[in-house]
């Protein structure tokens, strides 16, 4: 994995606390400004490894292959709608145009767009919770609402989403474009 690019970022009115985050592909080191060039070399190096594993963390297994997609959606459907939505496939696709994910009740498949292999795991679990409710109410009613809402961070993950959508210069949203037989988030 290529280093990336680091912004080393000094304040007089910082005292002893050192904090990053990631800018873009940049990361920000922010440190006090009487830190020595040794110190700063340290601190950075122990800064981008705690963003490396805070990061990996986050991320979700599910996103290694479709069999570990598919298993996460069981313990997402047992846990969130009973185990009564069970999709025949779920895999991982190339990036969609227009959604960032899609179901098909009719034939029980759920595709994902691989654009969100990268984001933390619980804005996956979010989609996935959505789609699977799709197998069991088509369309974005109230019913099929009030089954994603049995996931507790589905307003934080739409907001997530929205920002990366906004973020990234894409039209993904998550309006009501919804087909009898093909549904997507």
């Amino acid at each position: 994995m290529a280093e990336p690019q680091v912004e080393v970022r000094r304040s007089k009115r910082r005292r002893q606390t050192v904090s990053a985050y990631r800018d873009g592909d940049k990361v920000v080191v922010l440190l006090p400004a009487r830190m020595s060039r040794a110190e700063e070399k340290r601190w950075v190096a122990d800064m981008l490894s705690r963003l490396q594993r805070s990061e990996t963390r986050r991320r979700s297994p599910a996103r290694d292959s479709d069999e570990a997609l598919a298993e996460r959606c069981r313990v997402l459907a047992a846990k969130y709608l009973d185990g009564r939505a069970e999709p025949a496939t779920v895999r991982w696709v190339a990036p969609m145009r227009t959604r960032w994910a899609s179901c098909t009740p009719s034939d029980a498949s759920i595709r994902v767009s691989r654009r969100l292999r990268d984001v933390p795991g619980w804005v996956l679990d979010y989609v996935l919770v959505h789609e699977l409710a799709h197998l069991l109410v088509p369309g974005h009613g109230p019913a099929f609402w009030k089954l994603v809402r049995q996931y507790p961070k589905t307003e934080r993950a739409v907001g997530y989403l929205e920002g990366l959508s906004a973020a990234a210069h894409l039209d993904l949203g998550l309006d009501d474009d919804t087909e009898p037989e093909s549904d997507a988030v």
